[in-house]
Formats: structure tokens, sequence, C-alpha cells
């Protein structure tokens, strides 16, 4: 795959919509200075592993993963700030969705620790994770188990000075990346979710095999984790015995709102590519941009883009502020963001013809970047799930 993308511009993100009353001026200068950063930053895409280990370097030295992590532990604010995260992975999608893999991963792989970490931990991890110096992963799914977390087969053992793991992952994010594992594991198997904890295991642990790399439609590093007889100490574990589960949905909540920050920065990037391709496209004696079809799609799709903006910076907004849970807000933000911006790009990918299918083309790779958003950290189908509950319970 050519790590060259053709685009007709100068690929700075928009910025209108931080003057919207979500944002305080602080997330402004974040989202001002972000979007003069992007565009001089050009990486050659077309080895994903080399590539997102760059973007970590850069996004580590430029100081964007500060804000992955509390002050306290090297981080750029006092606490993890969802509005911040929203408008990093809005910018550094809408310059690369790769960089913003690569931010993200450092921030869910990292954020159980945030939460729930010893001191001792949080030391040893979230500074390192913030300088970039080591790379973060969050490894939850399994072959028979991605939605269904209930259904987890991996084992946790005590053995009488730590644990022993046994089992297996798969779909994680910096698979044969990472530098560590944010890893969760069955420690009470007749439990359900109630019998999960959490571990963190560092990627030369013996008994880790994460070499099992997995390819996919639009090239990210992932792999599957082979665990066999791996020891890790007592002080591997993290957060309370048999409390995984809630550690890892607590995790989620704080990062789903930004897959759907994510998703809104792709979908601006296939707004902005279809508006300047059809202001220069010539057709039937003038221009794309003067059909009055064309203009209706560039409305329709604005339209939904600022929809799942709204919802987006809502549930934010919320978390940061009100302070309370946001599972419903942010699976409203995650499903509609994700799912409008399939469709905004599919309708860019349409306007640009024969060239919308043609491998290179920015619109060619956003189409098959935004797919797995649809799926990852909570499938559409278990965000619907998750608001209908809610719905129900009044």
């Amino acid at each position: 795959m050519s790590g060259t993308i053709t685009s007709l511009l100068d690929a700075t993100a928009p910025q209108s919509h931080v003057a919207l009353p979500f944002f305080s001026d602080a997330h402004r200068a974040l989202s001002e200075g972000l979007a003069a950063w992007t565009p001089s930053q050009h990486v050659d895409e077309s080895d994903d592993r080399a590539a997102c280990r760059e973007w970590v370097k850069r996004l580590g030295d430029a100081g964007w993963l500060r804000y992955c992590v509390p002050a306290a532990h090297g981080g750029a604010l006092e606490k993890l700030d969802s509005r911040a995260l929203v408008i990093l992975r809005e910018t550094l999608a809408f310059h690369s969705p790769l960089a913003d893999f690569a931010f993200a991963m450092q921030g869910l792989g990292s954020g159980a620790i945030t939460l729930a970490g010893s001191p001792a931990q949080q030391v040893a991890y979230l500074p390192a994770v913030a300088s970039g110096s080591k790379i973060a992963a969050f490894a939850l799914s399994e072959p028979d188990a991605g939605s269904d977390a209930g259904a987890m087969a991996m084992r946790a053992v005590d053995n009488g000075s730590g644990f022993t793991l046994d089992g297996s992952k798969t779909w994680i994010s910096n698979g044969g990346l990472a530098d560590f594992y944010c890893t969760f594991a069955k420690t009470d198997p007749q439990a359900g979710t109630r019998g999960i904890t959490a571990f963190i295991v560092d990627a030369t642990t013996p008994g880790l095999d994460d070499s099992a790399h997995i390819e996919v439609m639009a090239p990210h590093p992932l792999a599957a984790l082979g665990f066999s007889g791996c020891k890790v100490g007592a002080d591997a574990q993290l957060g309370a015995l048999n409390g995984g589960f809630k550690l890892a949905m607590q995790t989620l909540d704080i990062f789903r709102a930004s897959v759907a920050g994510a998703a809104l920065g792709m979908a601006r990037r296939a707004l902005a590519e279809a508006t300047a391709y059809a202001k220069q496209r010539p057709m039937f004696g003038g221009k794309l941009a003067d059909l009055q079809l064309t203009q209706a799609k560039l409305g329709e799709m604005a339209a939904l883009i600022d929809s799942a903006a709204l919802l987006t910076y809502r549930a934010a907004w919320m978390r940061d502020v009100q302070g309370t849970r946001t599972t419903a807000e942010a699976a409203m933000a995650k499903l509609t963001a994700t799912e409008n911006a399939q469709r905004v790009i599919d309708m860019a990918l349409q306007m640009h013809g024969g060239l919308g299918v043609k491998v290179g083309t920015k619109v060619e790779s956003l189409y098959r970047d935004i797919r797995a958003l649809r799926i990852y950290e909570g499938a559409t189908e278990v965000q619907q799930l998750i608001i209908g509950k809610s719905v129900l319970q009044g």
C-alpha cells in the first residue's frame, strides 16, 4: 500500500467548531496549536508499524501525548479531559487516521492505570506514556469474547507469589508493538463479568507471544496475543481483584466519545475533499459545484457532521463539567458520529466518481479507515442496546 496520499487540500483542520460554548479558551488554544502543527508532519505510512512508532515519537516529542495522562505523572492537564481528547483525535484524524490511532492507543492503553493503578504502577508507566518512550495497549477482546466480555476464557490463577496467565486475546491494537499490555483475565471463572481482573503485562514477560500480526483493510498495528504459563508478580494486578470489568468499562467510557471525535475528523476531511474537488471539476460547461444536486449533497454532508458533533461535544462536556457518568450520552455520540461519518465519506467518494476508488486518493483511504470505527470500542449495535436500556430505565 502506498504511503503517499493524493489530496487537493492544504490539510489544515477546521477550528470554527471550538467557538461553541462546550469548550474553554484552553481548548481553543489546544485546537489552534495542533491544527498549526499537523500539516508540517509528513510520515510515510506504507509500513503501518514503522509509521505508528514514528507518530508516537513525534506526538511525544511535541508534547501532545501529555494529554493522555494526568499532570501528576507528566500530563498537560490536572486530569484526563474528554474535551481535549475529542479535539486531539478530531484534528489528528483530519490529517492522518494513523496519527489519531497512535495517540488514542496511548490513552486507552494506559487509561486503566490512570484510573486504578497503584502509585508505583503510575510512576512506572504513565510518564513514559506521556513522553512516548513506552507504547501502550489495551487487551480485552478474545476470539469468542468481543462485545460479550463475560464470555472471556483467559484465566489468571493465583500461584502464591503472583498470577499465571493462560489464554489468548485478539484484535489488540498496538499488538506486537506495545511495551506493555493492560490485560483482562478471569480470576473467578464462574462469576461472569464479576470475576475479571486487570493486570499490567510487560511485552518482554516470558510466556507472552505477541507476534501474530493481523492484516486489515486499513493498515493498523494489530495482533493476536497468546499467554502460555505467563507469570506476573502480585504487583502486576491492576485495581481490585475481580474488579476488572468495571475498570474496563470506566476506561472505555472515557475514550468512547473520543472515537466519535476521530470519526468527525475523518468526516470533516471527506467534506473538505469533496468541496475542493467539486469546485475544480469541469462538468457540463461549468463546475461540478454548480449543480444543485452537488450542492444538496454537500449540504447533507455538513448537516450529518454537525449533528454528530453536537452529540460528541455534549458527551465530553457532561463528563468534564458535570462529573457524572455519561455512558448513554457517549454511546449516542459514538453511534451517530461513526455512522454519519460512513455516510459522509461514501457520498464524498461517490462525488469523486472513478477517482474515488483509485488507491492513493484521500477519499479512498478514508473509506477504508472509517469502517472499523463502527465496530471497535463497542459496535453500533452495542451502542443501540446501551441507549435503549437507558431509555427504559428512565
